[in-house]
């Protein structure tokens, strides 16, 4: 054949080769949509559930041909088995399952990959130990047999995916999102696991972004069970916050920061594996403060874990602390059986010691620094001593049959032994005038009490400026404290312990100043406070108190005190007084206390802001009794007066609600007086519940006993240039005798009723009656008034009742009647305010001889 023959048929045969390979690339694109895999449905769905060893649902299928060969399942479902309950294993939208082409020559269908994106698994453990991908696992053991008919399990991976964990059938809050996950089986059977994801908790608000990453590799070898497959895993927890990792480990933010990281490497089976971890951080502080020198620790660990047992063996920890070293050994059985651990501490700085406090404690002054160092050991080991008392107490038996339980019990060896002596320990901070110092203080094994944990005691002297210095007793166990405090302290000295502790007392000492305090009190709490659930509240709810986690007992008591509040001129003088603290709540009970002229005595309980409802806070209760109180002096003590060159004026400055540091504080309570002297008027056994607000106060239910009958009512007392009084009251069985030596007459008869309403304003009782305005209405039955000036129309009657106006000084009657029998004779009269007051009757003779009106 010509050559130009043979080279045109290489052409057309390259050109039908090309349009072959388009036309089949073509198809490829255009004709998978067309073609309908539902009448395949059931035998994919097969394939899928052959490959993770659980029954499979699915809503559609489709079939991709590029880039390789696969299926896109839409709403896969992977059923759970019975036994870890009825919720999916794992649910997702869309999936893709690559098919083994090797498969497909031997006439099967069978899946290589399976890769799913944005989907949810639950893992599951059961309390027997057993997990939920026991059954994925015992394919890869049954595929390392020489059984060729098994289908070879699926690369499994999936993205952007969220992981729940579930504790039996309960699902916990705890969860991995955004996670990247691959599982695979390597060519020698086995098992290879990769996971990176974030960890999260779903019953809090979190910052994901700080809850760090999680990453993970792992390596199983084949075994018939989970629980039995050798295994090597690297895990490393990276750029977590303290903050959030708080609020994902307690559910609430305990106030820490810092940046922490954690590494684990296992070794063995879940049954029984080598741990060797390494947990590091760095810039450990409270949220409130930033120290100069941070927090900073690195700890090593190792041991022999049984998770089944849940048990730990060979227990070795190391940590450098500052110049020292810290190093735990000891082992922790499981199966009820009692743990041993030994704690050795060398030249641990006392400053690591109050760091570690005041990350805990937010309350602790941060100003607060520590000099010292804590060196000794102790070991836990309740065995040792069970064992160690069943000797003493069998020889003892031999010795001595009568000897007493008591004192058996004072020789039984405790769970703990050992000691940590602190040396050279000194406190110094800004709010300490002069450092605490405590040359050598040791912590030893404190007696057993049942039903408490094990703990160290210790008991310090600390002088504070009393008589005699403080007993400082301090219990600490593993998770909580104990402090007892008794002694004496100066005002100010105790002030500044308060300060430094964080104590809510400290504001109320803050005022006080006088001889030295008597204190007996213990305080008792946890080392880290209780989560905050309401912390997850929504925000509607409004801002979330903290709850109270160190509870105090005990009295503070003071003799020769002052008090100097910012709404006060001038101190109150307590001759004595006692603070009562009772589970974080402080009354003050009993007050003997003088301001100026007044004297009296008070109690004064504060309430606890977590137990307040109202946003503004609850005001404290009080109540005052007084035996001998003239209004006159109570308002010139607590308002000022006028009057330059008084008594009182030249003791205390009149106080104006214009000045910033003069507002009264909120307060209710009862005020109670013997004896009540107001102007010419003295009450006795007067009660009034009062509200006391920043402009003055309200008496409410006012009562008290007034010539000879009872007087009642409100009375509002408004703060300003000058005060301003509001008054409703009624008066019932007043005697007119008493009545009539006001304004020198003799009156005599039946009672005096009636009621009124008066405004007055100033300080003085000039000013008083001048700004007095008001209505009164009385009614008199069967009366006698003789003195001069007054009309024999009052001579005897029956009845006289009126209504009055009160301005410019006095009150002069409008409607007046004095009633004879059946006969009514109008009257009138006018009395001026004064001491005594003046009665001037407008009643003429004419008007008694006039015939009186009929009823």
């Amino acid at each position: 054949m010509p050559e130009h023959l043979q080279a045109s048929r290489k052409r057309r045969t390259k050109l039908w080769l090309a349009l072959a390979a388009v036309f089949f690339l073509l198809a490829l694109v255009f004709v998978p949509p067309y073609i309908s895999l539902n009448n395949y449905k059931a035998r994919v769905t097969q394939s899928v559930a052959a490959a993770l060893g659980r029954p499979v649902r699915l809503s559609e299928v489709e079939l991709r041909v590029l880039p390789r060969p696969a299926f896109l399942l839409t709403d896969l479902t992977v059923q759970e088995e019975p036994a870890y309950g009825v919720e999916p294993v794992l649910h997702a939208n869309q999936v893709t399952a690559a098919i083994r082409l090797s498969s497909l020559w031997q006439g099967k269908l069978q899946i290589s990959r399976i890769s799913v994106d944005e989907a949810s698994l639950n893992l599951v453990h059961m309390p027997d130990g057993a997990w939920n991908l026991d059954s994925l696992f015992r394919n890869a053991a049954a595929g390392s047999k020489k059984d060729q008919g098994r289908q070879q399990p699926p690369y499994l991976e999936a993205t952007n995916s969220r992981i729940n964990i579930k504790d039996g059938i309960e699902k916990l809050p705890f969860s991995l999102l955004s996670a990247d996950a691959s599982m695979w089986r390597e060519s020698n059977g086995n098992w290879r696991v990769r996971l990176k994801a974030q960890p999260a908790r779903t019953d809090v608000s979190l910052d994901l972004a700080d809850t760090g990453i999680v990453r993970m590799d792992a390596t199983l070898l084949p075994a018939p069970q989970l629980s039995q497959m050798p295994l090597r895993v690297d895990l490393d927890w990276r750029e977590a916050q303290l903050g959030q990792l708080s609020r994902l480990v307690l559910a609430s933010d305990q106030g820490w920061r810092g940046d922490l990281t954690g590494e684990l490497h296992l070794d063995g089976t879940a049954g029984s594996a080598k741990v060797q971890s390494r947990l590091r951080a760095s810039g450990v502080h409270r949220a409130e403060f930033a120290p100069e020198t941070p927090m900073d620790f690195d700890a090593t660990c190792g041991f022999t874990l049984h998770y089944n047992d849940r048990s730990v063996e060979k227990l070795l920890c190391n940590s450098p602390v500052g110049d020292g070293r810290a190093r735990i050994t000891g082992s922790l059985p499981g199966g009820g059986q009692q743990p041993k651990v030994t704690v050795e501490l060398d030249r641990i700085p006392a400053q690591a010691a109050l760091d570690l406090l005041r990350t805990m404690r937010s309350s602790i002054d941060p100003s607060l620094q520590a000099a010292g160092a804590v060196s000794g050991h102790m070991t836990f080991d309740p065995a040792a001593a069970a064992a160690e008392n069943a000797a003493q107490l069998a020889s003892q038996l031999k010795k001595t049959a009568g000897r007493s339980r008591a004192a058996q019990a004072r020789a039984a060896v405790g769970y703990l032994t050992g000691t940590f002596t602190v040396a050279g320990l000194r406190i110094s901070g800004e709010a300490l005038s002069k450092p605490i110092q405590v040359a050598s203080m040791t912590l030893e094994p404190a007696p057993e009490q049942p039903g408490q944990p094990a703990a160290l005691e210790t008991t310090v002297s600390i002088p504070a400026g009393g008589p005699a210095p403080l007993a400082l007793t301090a219990r600490i166990a593993l998770s909580s404290f104990e402090l007892g405090v008794h002694g004496t302290a100066a005002v100010p000295r105790l002030r500044e312990f308060a300060h430094v502790a964080g104590s809510d007392a400290e504001p109320i000492l803050a005022q006080l100043a006088g001889d030295p305090a008597a204190l007996d009190f213990t305080a008792h709490g946890p080392w880290v406070p209780p989560p905050d659930t309401r912390l997850a509240l929504s925000p509607e709810n409004g801002p979330a108190r903290p709850p109270r986690s160190v509870e105090t007992n005990g009295t503070v008591s003071l003799k020769n005190a002052n008090w100097k509040p910012a709404f006060l001129a001038n101190p109150v003088m307590i001759s004595a007084a006692t603070l009562h603290l009772e589970n974080g709540k402080m009354r003050w009970d009993p007050v003997e206390f003088s301001y100026g002229a007044v004297k009296g005595s008070a109690t004064l309980a504060l309430p606890l802001p977590e137990n307040c409802a109202d946003p503004d806070g609850c005001p404290p209760q009080f109540t005052v009794h007084f035996a001998q109180l003239d209004a006159a002096e109570a308002e010139a003590a607590l308002l000022g007066v006028r009057q330059q060159g008084s008594v009182i004026s030249t003791l205390i400055n009149r106080i104006t609600p214009n000045s910033a540091t003069s507002v009264w504080p909120r307060l209710e309570g009862t005020a109670t007086a013997d004896s009540l002297v107001m102007g010419p008027f003295t009450l006795s056994n007067a009660t009034a519940g009062l509200k006391v607000s920043a402009t003055g106060l309200d008496a409410r239910a006012f009562q008290a006993n007034l010539l000879g009958g009872t007087l009642s009512g409100k009375v509002a007392l408004t703060t300003g240039d000058k005060p301003e009084y509001e008054s409703e009251v009624s008066f019932t069985n007043v005697n007119p005798a008493q009545l009539g030596q006001l304004a020198g007459l003799k009156l005599s008869g039946g009672t005096v009723s009636g009621s009124g309403k008066l405004e007055l304003s100033g300080f003085t009782d000039t000013d008083l009656a001048k700004a007095a305005q008001g209505t009164m209405h009385f009614e008199w039955q069967h009366g006698t008034i003789i003195g001069p000036g007054v009309p024999p129309v009052f001579t005897r009657f029956d009845k006289w009742s009126g209504d009055a106006i009160v301005a410019d000084g006095g009150m002069k009657l409008q409607k007046s009647e004095v009633q004879h029998g059946s006969r009514k004779t109008p009257a009138d009269a006018t009395v001026t305010f004064g001491t005594p007051a003046k009665v001037s009757f407008a009643a003429t003779e004419q008007a008694a001889k006039e015939k009186p009106s009929r009823p």
